[in-house]
């Protein structure tokens, strides 16, 4: 997309082709009647859908570390010891701070990422910040920053963990989970939604894994526990077109991670097993060339970072943009800075509530 295209007319064109496709969807439900098979009510979804932007805070050891955590994963990567976890500058109102000053309206922070590290202190493990070089229960701090900067605060679980087991070959770390992890995940997840006050998403990656019948209890219980919080099945890589209903359903939220939407825009109303549900989209990408804080990496292209954000307003589905931490506990500046550059673009193109 060129910078031509990126100017205030189609900006503007391009929310009003939103907000017309929105409501001419919902006007056709209405006219018959439906409110969609969904758990969620459409005037839920729809608040959703009107907070559009959102930061996705990708932190944990990671960010101390140097090795990998996709692919192939090492004994060294399974026995990263939680005092590596030292953030000597942690602030994690800074992070909230930036959000709000970006122009988001919402946040997903990774309470727990692949390597099982958990930044609150879980009593099911001891591979938290409880044991580490910084015990701050950051779950704790975010929720309360969030609150005090009006942002809504969403969290992040992985299905997948390389050093909670639970009697499953460590070969296997991205083909399921045994009965034991299921109840390990339960448990944390419950500690989660019970002990932080309202949470407004719920975010599980990488939910093939679970299997349907699991997947399904606990959509359930997170539901039961947090009835109003939207949740998200992450189905990876895809443009919204289709539910990947093998691999996420149930879900209250479609996932475009790192794929935008098709051209011919984004239509919520999908048709899942006979039933009509109404499933906003959410898409992601790292403001990074890295989900997780890299030593030496810088921002991508903001051009590039603009044009994703105006294809998610054309097609109307949320962007979460992640700018994840650094080994310090603090958003660098020089990702705050083009965080700042790109409100400042996104406002100077006309869409003025940000």
């Amino acid at each position: 997309m060129t910078r031509q295209q990126l100017n205030r007319r189609g900006f503007i064109k391009g929310a009003a082709a939103v907000a017309g496709s929105v409501a001419i969807n919902t006007r056709a439900a209405e006219r018959a009647g439906c409110r969609g098979d969904q758990r969620l009510t459409l005037e839920r979804l729809k608040q959703f859908e009107a907070l559009r932007y959102g930061m996705f805070i990708s932190y944990d050891i990671q960010a101390f570390y140097r090795g990998t955590i996709h692919g192939k994963v090492t004994d060294e990567m399974r026995k990263i010891p939680p005092a590596v976890y030292a953030p000597d500058k942690l602030d994690v109102g800074q992070w909230i701070s930036v959000a709000r000053d970006a122009g988001m309206k919402y946040a997903v922070l990774t309470a727990k990422r692949h390597p099982g590290f958990c930044l609150w202190p879980s009593k099911y493990t001891d591979y938290t910040v409880a044991n580490s070089g910084n015990k701050t229960d950051v779950v704790e701090k975010y929720v309360t920053a969030c609150e005090k900067c009006g942002i809504r605060p969403g969290l992040y679980y992985p299905s997948v963990d390389f050093r909670h087991l639970d009697g499953r070959p460590p070969a296997d770390d991205w083909k399921y989970v045994t009965s034991m992890h299921q109840t390990f995940m339960t448990n944390q997840i419950t500690e989660l939604l019970t002990g932080y006050g309202s949470i407004a998403e719920v975010w599980i990656d990488i939910p093939h894994v679970l299997g349907r019948g699991y997947r399904t209890f606990l959509y359930e219980h997170m539901a039961r526990l947090q009835p109003n919080a939207v949740i998200l099945m992450n189905g990876g890589f895809h443009d919204g077109t289709k539910v990947p209903v093998d691999k996420i359903w149930p879900t209250d939220l479609v996932s475009l991670e790192r794929t935008l939407p098709s051209k011919t825009g984004y239509s919520p109303w999908k048709t899942v097993e006979g039933k009509e549900y109404y499933i906003p989209g959410e898409f992601c990408d790292s403001i990074m060339p890295s989900w997780w804080w890299v030593d030496g990496q810088s921002p991508r292209d903001d051009q590039k970072v603009l044009a994703q954000f105006h294809a998610c307003l054309e097609a109307g589905v949320n962007f979460l943009l992640d700018a994840p931490p650094d080994n310090h506990g603090l958003i660098p500046q020089t990702t705050v800075d083009a965080l700042m550059r790109l409100r400042r673009s996104i406002v100077q193109a006309g869409f003025h509530d940000l």
